[in-house]
């Protein structure tokens, strides 16, 4: 697989103009004050399971609307109040059965992973979460479900789900609310960027070679899908080139990153056909954090540095605990 994108040395310096639409944070606001008047208390409850050294409970939460959104809670044995990782999945992916992922809880943390609306179905052991919504056209896939208009649009959910679970996870009370960082490879990066873009008590973000970022030059260059299921419609809808990327100037995660206070720990394949690095570039170049780090893995693609990457994700985040 050869490099495919600008060299490393152009990667650092660039600085794209990504379209940010001027009701960007008024949209952001109205959105997520709705969840929250909507929402209703959250249910933890016990999962059998033979695991018998960590303790693993199932979630359920309200994400936009109201709607209930799954999630498996794993945490060491302690009356402690411990640091959180909240773990966001990739493209099509749910969170699976109980027990799946355990490395974050085995480390010391609580770690909770989001089941993603609708999806679960593309690889893994599937998901428990429906998205009720429904779509005017759209191609097969996720990316143009409600594209016409940012209300309607589908990562308009999912991202408002990611953020009512930071809110519902500081009240937890085997967590310390002040210790809640946000994690997530591919599309799970995306979400990441948007919750730490937009909720002010993350205290730490870890985007593994983020998905959904740069909308134009992503659409118009990436060789792979999912971004091609944008190109497939506008080859059929040619007169909505200008509305759609209206629509996905709200959902950028440059813009985001360009909100992110929290130290922020970043990743990147420089092979990646999946995820251009040069998006991935866009929003670490214009993240707003003072402490921010990219890793580059100059001969991985999408897969990034895979548990290589976790193990320097432990590192940097003990040294900021």
């Amino acid at each position: 697989m050869p490099l495919t994108d600008l060299t490393l040395d152009e990667l650092r310096t660039y600085r794209p103009a990504v379209a940010e639409p001027d009701g960007f944070d008024a949209f952001w606001h109205r959105t997520l004050d709705e969840a929250r008047v909507q929402a209703k208390p959250p249910r933890l409850e016990p999962v059998d399971s033979p695991i018998t050294q960590l303790l693993i409970e199932d979630l359920t939460f309200s994400g936009f609307g109201g709607e209930p959104i799954r999630a498996w809670v794993t945490r060491p044995r302690t009356a402690d109040r411990l640091p959180v990782v909240i773990e966001f999945i990739g493209y099509n992916g749910g969170r699976g059965i109980p027990g799946e992922r355990l490395q974050w809880a085995a480390a010391g943390y609580v770690h909770i992973l989001m089941d993603t609306r609708g999806q679960g179905s593309g690889w893994g052991t599937g998901g428990d979460t429906p998205d009720p919504h429904g779509s005017d056209g759209a191609v097969p896939g996720f990316m143009t479900r409600g594209i016409g208009s940012p209300d309607a649009y589908y990562y308009r959910r999912l991202f408002t789900d990611a953020v009512r679970l930071v809110d519902v996870t500081a009240e937890l009370p085997f967590v310390d609310p002040a210790r809640i960082s946000v994690t997530g490879g591919s599309q799970g990066g995306g979400v990441t960027l948007a919750a730490a873009g937009l909720h002010p008590g993350v205290f730490a973000a870890m985007p593994d070679v983020p998905f959904l970022c740069h909308f134009r030059r992503s659409v118009e260059l990436t060789p792979e899908h999912p971004f091609r299921e944008i190109e497939r419609y506008l080859a059929v809808h040619r007169d909505q080139v200008d509305g759609v990327f209206e629509t996905l100037s709200y959902f950028d995660g440059v813009n985001f990153a360009r909100r992110i206070q929290a130290p922020a720990l970043f990743s990147v394949g420089l092979m990646d056909e999946i995820v251009l690095p040069s998006s991935v570039f866009a929003a670490y170049n214009r993240c707003g954090s003072p402490d921010k780090a990219i890793e580059v893995y100059t001969f991985n693609g999408h897969e990034g540095g895979q548990f290589e990457q976790w193990r320097r994700q432990t590192r940097w985040l003990a040294a900021r605990l």
